[in-house]
């Protein structure tokens, strides 16, 4: 009976956290807000923050992630159907999509086994524990890459590292050739759809990929299920689509609207498409093992390419090592649901916040999405009781849940597609929170603009169980990533005294919104452990290795709670406008060097004077805006942030990019190369990736036009804060 007692002594001590934190930050000026605001948008704020719950987190979470729901399965339409209408009870409209994609029909068949010098099949399927009860469920498919080739091969075998570009290089400069061989390369460097196409490309039979131990094993600490490491069964699963821009393969650059719809568009024809032709499949370590303890050339790897199993790594298995290697994988048309909730803004309307999350998983998805999708759905039940309350967002907040990402980002690529226009005119923002609940380190990526923001939103929210904000434990305690995942970005621009802010890359939703589109964009969440893409990211491990007090979901709905509000409620869009030139600064420079690799002479100077005049620009800019602000004016907001909304945009070339127009962006992308990995200025780092000068001209000529237009905006900027209206007076 003491319980409902307990729970509201604890609701009391945490009211008087957020009224104590909100007063703390009440002397700070609230970026892009008039004096006259900031009193309401911090009453907002700490009204916000009362409304946060451990128990809905967790019974989200449960209800997400208790069964397997690969996209396609009647499970992740369950999903769907749940999200939908968790958004409606909390007093959202919701719009539900459908594209028709082309998507692999599941795993298929699949075999691997040794045939010489013994017959021994090897294992294709995770253990099953006792201690987790979801790992026997039977709808939990093998471990498979989709998009895979059908083939059946039996041949000799090639170690190649982790399959990258580098690797295949130094293979054929080692005058060890991959052609009709098998290659066995393990997970890391880069995206594994690169490790196939490279390894298509220089002929070779078939591709097995494995994780490694010492790069997620027992060389790293104790592993699964005793610690929240790979061990000896588990595999990673995932896509391994590489074609030459994001979404439905057989509609480059337009939404894939249903086969019956009458605006349908035309499709491609698969042949046409350039899908992998070769059979790819991932093994657990335990099975490669077999095969690279067998492996008999006469030349031992070279440095950097030794894993963490107890032998020697050899280049060849030679001649008496053969492996059957055998993928019948169908492909065929099918639909996806994008869930879209929409709180319409009382002032602005037609600007819009956008948030999102993935929903579908390759087996339970607690961490990687549904951790993020999770806390998505909680903050649109606490933004629905204020909003019930009569505290409605100024601006349109729409909350973006989309299906197939697993299979290669596609979801949100159709949605951006089916509402380019649209989302070019209005959208302010989109922040994606895939698997944003997965630990307990933030860590964060961001456009320029965006950065500010999380600094911000991070010192105005408490860490669990200190006396941190989270901002403070962030600086404190670096997020270490994935390694098997992320690698050889871009050098991120990092401010003085500021805690490492990355940027964006390949491998989520932010895709299509921030190089297709333009839109400023951030990803953030809390980092931890991860089975990455196995059938245990599921809810033993959160339980037991991700976040065992489940504190972490409410804290971080808290600052994507406030990211959103101080964005749909603020007079002027709170983008950080100074910091487009000194991150142009790092990034021009890097390419610089990237270009003097070859070209010793090779000046990036003009670009870095055009940098010159913009952050004049900018710097007035902003002085124009806090003026303006502290003067109290209102007048022209929608004029003045359409123009705050287009300087992101000065970054989208209709051309695109010479690698892929579909990647119109010239100021990111993902590395065409690794996938993952981020490229900042990619018209330059493309050239530089070549060993080429020849195109230097026209994309110095790109970047200036770049450059100058953002300067140019930012000057009409200045102008329209700075003139003041007749009726304000002299300024006031």
């Amino acid at each position: 009976m003491k319980q409902p007692y307990m729970i509201s002594k604890c609701a009391i001590a945490i009211s008087a956290l957020i009224v104590n934190l909100s007063s703390s930050f009440a002397q700070q000026s609230l970026s892009g807000f008039v004096p006259a605001r900031q009193a309401d948008q911090y009453k907002i704020e700490a009204d916000f923050k009362a409304k946060q719950s451990s128990t809905a987190f967790k019974n989200h979470l449960e209800k997400l992630s208790s069964v397997p729901h690969i996209t396609g399965s009647k499970e992740n339409e369950q999903v769907r159907d749940y999200i939908a209408e968790t958004m409606r009870k909390a007093g959202w409209q919701v719009d539900v999509y459908p594209h028709d994609v082309l998507l692999p029909k599941g795993p298929g068949e699949i075999a691997v086994e040794l045939v010489e010098p013994i017959r021994q099949p090897l294992n294709i399927k995770e253990f099953i524990f006792t201690q987790d009860k979801y790992a026997s469920d039977p709808r939990l498919t093998p471990g498979y890459n989709a998009w895979s080739g059908s083939g059946d091969v039996t041949r000799e075998v090639v170690y190649a590292n982790y399959g990258r570009k580098e690797d295949f290089e130094q293979l054929k400069a080692m005058g060890i050739s991959v052609k009709d061989k098998i290659v066995l390369a393990r997970y890391g460097g880069n995206f594994r759809g690169y490790k196939a196409q490279f390894a298509q490309a220089a002929g070779a039979a078939g591709v097995i990929i494995f994780t490694d131990p010492s790069d997620s094993g027992y060389m790293r600490g104790l592993t699964f299920p005793e610690g929240p490491y790979y061990s000896e069964s588990i595999i990673q699963r995932g896509s391994l689509l590489t074609t030459p821009y994001t979404g439905d393969p057989l509609t480059p650059g337009e939404a894939a609207l249903p086969l019956d719809a009458k605006n349908t568009p035309k499709r491609l024809d698969q042949q046409a498409v350039g899908l992998h032709t070769i059979p790819v499949t991932p093994l657990p370590y335990g099975s490669a093992t077999e095969i690279l303890k067998r492996m008999a050339g006469a030349r031992p790897v070279p440095n950097g390419w030794q894993g963490g199993l107890p032998f020697t790594y050899r280049l060849e298995g030679g001649p008496t090592l053969k492996v059957r290697l055998m993928v019948r994988q169908e492909k065929a048309i099918q639909r996806i649901y994008q869930v879209v909730g929409t709180l319409t803004g009382t002032e602005f309307p037609d600007e819009w916040i956008i948030a999102g999350c993935h929903y579908d998983a390759w087996s339970y998805g607690a961490t990687d999405p549904n951790s993020g999708t999770a806390m998505l759905l909680s903050m649109t039940e606490s933004l629905g009781k204020l909003a019930k309350a009569g505290q409605k967002p100024r601006r349109t907040i729409k909350v973006c849940h989309w299906d197939a990402e697993e299979p290669g980002v596609i979801g949100s690529a159709e949605w951006s597609e089916q509402f380019r226009d649209e989302l070019t005119q209005k959208a302010v923002a989109y922040m994606n929170y895939d698997a944003a609940v997965s630990g307990r380190t933030f860590g964060a990526s961001a456009s320029p603009s965006m950065k500010k923001l999380i600094i911000e939103a991070t010192q105005a929210v408490q860490y669990p169980d200190s006396n941190k904000t989270v901002y403070q434990h962030w600086m404190s305690n670096r997020a270490a990533g994935n390694p098997t995942r992320v690698t050889g970005s871009s050098a991120p621009a990092v401010g003085d005294g500021e805690p490492t802010i990355g940027n964006l890359g390949g491998g989520s939703d932010h895709i299509a919104p921030y190089m297709h589109i333009g839109i400023p964009s951030l990803s953030a969440g809390m980092e931890g452990p991860t089975l990455y893409h196995s059938q245990y990211d599921d809810l033993f491990f959160y339980d037991k290795f991700a976040d065992p007090t489940y504190k972490m979901g409410p804290m971080m709905e808290q600052v994507v709670g406030t990211m959103t509000l101080r964005l749909a409620n603020a007079d002027l869009v709170p983008y950080d406008i100074k910091r487009y030139p000194a991150d142009l600064a790092v990034h021009l420079k890097a390419a610089e060097k990237a270009i003097q690799a070859y070209a010793p002479t090779y000046s990036i100077k003009p670009l870095l004077d055009a940098v010159t005049d913009l952050s004049r620009n900018a710097d007035a800019a902003e002085a124009a805006r806090q003026q303006y602000l502290k003067a109290g004016r209102t007048d022209k907001l929608v004029a003045l942030n359409r123009e705050l909304r287009m300087l992101e945009r000065s970054f989208i070339d209709p051309k695109g990019n010479a690698f892929g127009g579909w990647y119109k962006s010239l100021y990111a992308s993902s590395d065409p190369n690794s996938g993952y990995a981020s490229w900042m200025l990619p018209g330059l780092l493309y050239e530089a990736s070549l060993k080429s000068t020849a195109n230097l001209p026209a994309i110095e000529a790109q970047y200036k036009k770049a450059i100058t237009s953002l300067s140019e905006k930012l000057q009409t900027l200045s102008q329209g804060m700075s003139s003041v209206p007749a009726a304000l007076g002299s300024g006031k």
